[in-house]
């Protein structure tokens, strides 16, 4: 089970009532953070999840509402108890942007690890995760990220049987270990089933719509894509700032067929993104409104 939270759903400003945008996903006691605006700790609190254990901080872009909460989160999650090391995804040149804002948040009880995305993006993976980085359309160097958790096969008693895999080795080889024993060679292929079909989410905000966008998202279970503005009249604002309007994400969707979509990253100036809910979902019908604090737990089908 992948746990989402779409922590905030606001662009360039937290406000009142809305905070800045960013994901949270939970699976197997780790936690990965994507974007970390102000305040993003108290989004967290809110929710009434824990930042202790977040692992893995994923950076989109070196713009404030998306980068400028870190030090507080790092003081936040030292204060946690927390002292395993925390790794921090993001740009070339993310360990020079997140030390100079860090000068307000040393002597962490815990190392920080940085890792650059070099080029058109990168994959990574991190306590079972696989970590997709694709490269954006925005006025500075920005990725959009797939979160993926694959799925073994089912371990088959009758095929180990078959293949006369002695007992003593069963457990390894779920393991996915290769394994020697009375001078045979035994692999998981002789017990195991094949794969079945894990979990993805794609998240992606602060661009204009590129094809990228929706190849990485083809067949996602959850779609988080920036709707910046929903009146028609704001698309060549968009075109300018280098966003998107909420029809144009969802013409991505329309594309991509994830199972469902939120949109995110709203305007401040769109007080009601509602008012635009039935127009876009003339476009792709299973697209909802991202809402601060708005989660799901994602199943694999055979546990729906």
């Amino acid at each position: 089970m992948l746990d989402i939270c779409l922590l905030g759903t606001g662009g360039m400003m937290p406000l009142p009532n809305r905070f800045l945008t960013s994901l949270l996903a939970r699976y197997n006691g780790n936690s990965v953070l994507i974007d970390c605006g102000e305040g993003t700790q108290v989004a967290v609190k809110k929710k009434g999840w824990s930042v202790n254990p977040i692992g893995l901080i994923c950076i989109t872009h070196f713009h404030g509402d998306h980068v400028a909460g870190i030090p507080g989160l790092l003081l936040s999650i030292g204060n946690s108890g927390r002292t395993e090391p925390i790794t921090i995804l993001g740009p070339k040149g993310i360990e020079r942007v997140i030390k100079s804002l860090c000068i307000i948040a040393q002597e962490l009880p815990f190392d920080v690890n940085f890792v650059e995305i070099e080029g058109d993006g990168g994959n990574f993976e991190f306590f079972g995760m696989k970590i997709e980085a694709f490269k954006l359309k925005h006025n500075v160097i920005c990725y959009g990220y797939n979160i993926i958790v694959d799925r073994a096969g089912r371990f088959l008693p009758e095929k180990a049987k078959e293949n006369e895999v002695p007992l003593k080795c069963w457990n390894r080889l779920q393991k996915g270990e290769t394994v020697e024993y009375e001078g045979k060679t035994y692999t998981p292929d002789m017990v195991m089933g094949g794969e079945r079909k894990g979990l993805k989410v794609t998240y992606c905000t602060d661009t204009r719509p590129v094809p990228i966008i929706a190849e990485m998202a083809a067949d996602a279970d959850l779609f988080i894509c920036e709707g910046m503005y929903g009146d028609l009249e704001s698309v060549n604002k968009a075109k300018e700032k280098k966003h998107m309007t909420m029809q144009e994400a969802c013409e991505l969707a329309q594309i991509a067929k994830p199972k469902k979509m939120w949109l995110t990253h709203y305007s401040p100036a769109m007080a009601h993104p509602e008012q635009y809910i039935k127009e876009v979902r003339e476009i792709f019908d299973n697209v909802r409104l991202g809402k601060d604090g708005k989660s799901i737990d994602l199943m694999f089908v055979d546990e729906e």
